[in-house]
């Protein structure tokens, strides 16, 4: 039995009587385990346990569904195990409403209360009241002297134009910042839960444009959302160039073609 599940038993109070490992994100390790009393849990260890158990608690405050936090120190943190069985044909719609629900939550300025990180891969998160200077400071310069010298000049022409794409003071939305499929878990006809955020303010398109970028949601989620913005497709390759710049930092050359396309998609 590992020492993470030992570690998260001790944390809840009681004796651990099985740990079995699961499948987990690329910067993570899961475990699922059963405690003596029956009670049983997910245990996983991530770059600030505490500070996802607070972004984990403000999606359930927006009436999202998320797990509940057992426990949280330093270095795990433990959560209520939620079903993930597959999606029926309602998931879609379902999730179309819980992304609605959680962008109609609101805040003041555009960040959070705390930097964050994927893995190695700093998210710096300063309030701001200027979003377009927020998404250049602090989503795509930030990148600076981890990439190329030919992609960083595209993203340095980009970011100087954001002021002209972007609009300047969008709802600030708070946002999972990290909605991909496999941050969704799905049980029938409904979201169970969402799983691993990233949470900031911002403009909602963020959400949506990761949500495209790996697969691409049904015409029922959008349904269920809502209508575009418009000009929503002119900026979504410019909200999806974050998360492939953090795949290509993290992961390496095999994304530079879609940090590549995505810049072509924008125009730079």
């Amino acid at each position: 039995m590992s020492d993470l599940a030992r570690h998260a038993a001790a944390l809840l109070g009681g004796a651990l009587a099985e740990a079995r490992p699961m499948a987990g994100g690329d910067l993570s390790h899961c475990v699922g385990l059963r405690l003596q009393d029956g009670r049983e849990a997910v245990a996983k260890t991530g770059p600030a346990p505490e500070a996802e158990a607070r972004m984990l608690a403000a999606l359930v405050a927006a009436g999202a569904p998320a797990p509940a936090v057992l426990a949280a120190d330093g270095t795990v943190l433990v959560l209520e195990r939620l079903p993930d069985a597959g999606g029926g044909s309602g998931a879609q719609a379902d999730l179309g409403r819980v992304v609605a629900r959680l962008h109609a939550a609101t805040g003041e300025r555009y960040g959070w209360q705390e930097d964050y990180a994927f893995g190695p891969v700093a998210i710096e998160n300063a309030w701001s009241d200027d979003w377009p200077a927020f998404w250049a400071e602090r989503r795509l310069l930030c990148h600076a002297g981890h990439l190329s010298t030919a992609l960083i000049r595209r993203i340095e022409r980009l970011a100087a134009d954001l002021p002209n794409r972007l609009p300047r003071r969008p709802r600030p939305s708070l946002l999972h910042g990290d909605l991909w499929g496999g941050n969704v878990l799905v049980a029938g006809d409904r979201v169970a839960g969402l799983i691993d955020p990233a949470c900031s303010h911002g403009h909602a398109e963020v959400d949506l444009a990761m949500l495209g970028l790996f697969g691409r949601p049904g015409p029922a989620f959008r349904e269920a959302y809502g209508p575009p913005e418009p000009g929503e497709a002119e900026r979504r390759p410019i909200y999806a160039l974050w998360p492939a710049l953090v795949h290509l930092r993290l992961f390496g050359a095999g994304y530079r073609g879609m940090v590549e396309g995505i810049l072509e998609a924008a125009g730079v």
